[in-house]
């Protein structure tokens, strides 16, 4: 059996480990388009703002290939699919054939048609954060500002992380406010009040038509100054390559519950993908799929039924987590809302039948653990509301500490990992973090449950008098 994967970023590479967990003989070749090894892109506003360096966001190194008898071609773009011989062919001429092919092609940003954008740097691969945080020394040294345009989640993190390394920095973001697809419109307010708090002006409600050579020239003629111009308008499914072999194309890649597009022998996972008419722009539901993708192509019975989809924000300074339908007003399902402006906190549970559907958690949050287990499972919700948004006030047990979290309990949101699964990993001799992460992989996502997961191990290893 011949498998090929086209791209080598976080979806393909998960895959490719995972294919070679379950079978050690399965011929299996990648290629990627970007020349450099597979890393996180989710980390890197880590990068940008300086608290990794790039090698730190790694996933894979070349050792890793070899010693598992993988064939990695990098900087290797594959131009056609040869659906009728069932061959890749890339751009230098290479034809690599396949039994059965994975397309992992992932998302390209969106640069918007305006004209000066060419002077403007994307926020999307690690080539431009490197080129980015370039630029932002060389401005920082000369007293120069900075301008972000788009105020998504990229848009924010990067703007987060230039301020941090000093630089003035002003974000311009067509809608209302901040993060509208995972905020509602005062949570957006509150999140715009605590970053201007930390050095970044916003302006929402306004459209760049152009970048010049001092700034961003806005749609009313307004200048905003800028020597150094960032894009973060939002990501495409790369999907030219699978819409040109006929395969069926909407938004991304259409694909079944085995994560087949209309050509069995071809599947499609990660960014690139279209499940149920959903194109999903986060890790965790990527490396579902990728799980579910390798049991069905090493013969394994295995459904991908959609993904809950958890949005954490990664910007120093910043508690930020969205989950579910946070745009649901009082009309349409019980809400419980708690606003204090000037401490920068914002909490909302929208509730429906009792379960809870969405919530926001902007501000530091003792409740963010425990919320995010409710909207995992579906479970019902306990009758103190108060309770689950400030669980230092409730009577009832809730799980904020490790003693109180169930075992089934999903600590790592990214990788599916569950407090039992840590347990037993514990139980097997890792007794530290980065022992549970080699075993699990909980805390390589995002990183945002590496203090739950220091947290479970320690409680273990108090638990038995163990010092660590």
């Amino acid at each position: 059996m011949r498998l090929v994967v086209v791209g080598n970023g976080m979806a393909g590479s998960r895959l490719v480990s995972e294919v070679r967990t379950r079978d050690p003989h399965m011929k299996i070749t990648i290629l990627g388009a970007e020349t450099c090894q597979p890393y996180n892109r989710v980390l890197l506003s880590n990068v940008l703002a300086g608290s990794s360096r790039p090698e730190q966001v790694r996933l894979l190194d070349a050792s890793w290939y070899e010693s598992h008898d993988v064939t990695a071609a990098f900087g290797s773009t594959v131009a056609h699919i040869d659906r009728e011989t069932r061959h890749v062919v890339t751009e230098d001429g290479r034809r690599e054939p396949y039994d059965l092919l994975v397309l992992a092609t992932g998302s390209d940003a969106i640069v918007p048609p305006i004209p000066g954008v060419e002077r403007a740097i994307p926020f999307r691969t690690l080539d431009d954060c490197e080129r980015i945080m370039d630029s932002a020394d060389q401005a920082h040294a000369a007293g120069q500002r900075a301008v972000v345009i788009g105020g998504g989640l990229l848009g924010i993190e990067a703007a987060r992380g230039l301020a941090g390394r000093g630089l003035p920095v002003t974000l311009v973001h067509l809608a209302g406010h901040l993060m509208e697809r995972q905020l509602d419109v005062e949570a957006g307010e509150v999140l715009g009040e605590t970053l201007a708090g930390l050095g970044v002006d916003i302006r929402t409600g306004v459209s760049a038509a152009g970048v010049e050579a001092d700034g961003v020239r806005l749609t009313d003629g307004e200048l905003i100054e800028g020597d150094l111009v960032i894009l973060a308008c939002g990501v495409r499914p790369v999907t030219k390559l699978a819409a040109e072999a006929g395969l069926e194309v909407r938004r991304g890649v259409v694909v079944d519950d085995e994560l087949r597009t209309d050509d069995p022998s071809i599947f499609a996972i990660g960014e690139c993908a279209e499940h149920a008419g959903t194109v999903y722009g986060l890790v965790a539901p990527a490396w579902e799929q990728a799980t579910v993708a390798a049991d069905v192509i090493t013969g394994g019975k295995a459904l991908y039924r959609g993904s809950r989809l958890v949005t954490r924000l990664k910007a120093k300074s910043v508690e930020l987590a969205a989950m579910g339908e946070t745009q649901l007003g009082e009309e349409h399902a019980e809400v419980v809302r708690f606003s204090h402006r000037a401490r920068g906190t914002y909490r909302k549970l929208v509730i429906r039948d009792g379960r809870l559907v969405g919530a926001i958690l902007l501000g530091e949050s003792d409740a963010v653990g425990t919320l995010t287990q409710l909207f995992d499972r579906g479970g019902p919700l306990p009758g103190d509301r108060a309770g689950l948004l400030f669980p230092g006030l409730s009577s009832a047990p809730v799980a904020d500490s490790p003693t109180l979290i169930p075992d089934a309990a999903k600590i790592c949101q990214c990788n599916n990992v569950t407090k039992g699964q840590i347990r037993a990993c514990w139980e097997a001799g890792a007794r530290d973090v980065a022992g549970v992460a080699a075993a699990t992989r909980a805390t390589t996502g995002c990183g945002t449950c590496r203090d739950a997961v220091e947290g479970i191990v320690g409680w273990l290893c108090e638990q038995e008098g163990i010092s660590v």
